[in-house]
């Protein structure tokens, strides 16, 4: 079990670090990191969003690590938000949005930032929600 949690940990904190960076720029520059476009929820960028939820399996990731709890289920649902919040964006930033894929846009990564950090949120749903050997 130490071995999954350790693996969420770190998972979470390359999610911290990419999403604190996205947000970092995008708040004291105003311009998005990647040169590409920026989704916005409730008047604020959605990498910060990803931050929060990052930030919250990291320090639950922290909390199983040193008190030997599992906190399983609290990881998964947290992870689940997050893929349903930034799949959300990025399904919209790579179809629907007026620059999308299809016409035009090009992403630094090859795709948007959110698809990046939904990849890694489905990640750490699976590894939190895999039953552990009894």
């Amino acid at each position: 079990m130490r071995k999954k949690v350790l693996s969420i940990f770190w998972l979470a904190l390359a999610g911290v670090l990419f999403a604190g960076y996205l947000t970092y720029v995008k708040l004291f520059s105003g311009t998005c990191a990647l040169t590409e476009g920026c989704s916005y929820f409730m008047g604020l960028p959605t990498c910060m969003f990803g931050f929060l939820l990052f930030s919250a399996i990291f320090i639950i990731s922290i909390l199983a690590l040193f008190r030997k709890t599992h906190y399983r289920k609290t990881m998964g649902i947290i992870s689940f938000c997050g893929i349903l919040f930034s799949g959300y964006f990025s399904m919209y930033e790579i179809f629907f949005s007026p620059l999308n894929l299809f016409n035009g846009a090009r992403y630094t990564l090859g795709l948007p930032s959110c698809a990046y950090g939904s990849l890694m949120f489905i990640i750490v749903f699976f590894v939190a929600m895999k039953r552990p050997k009894d």
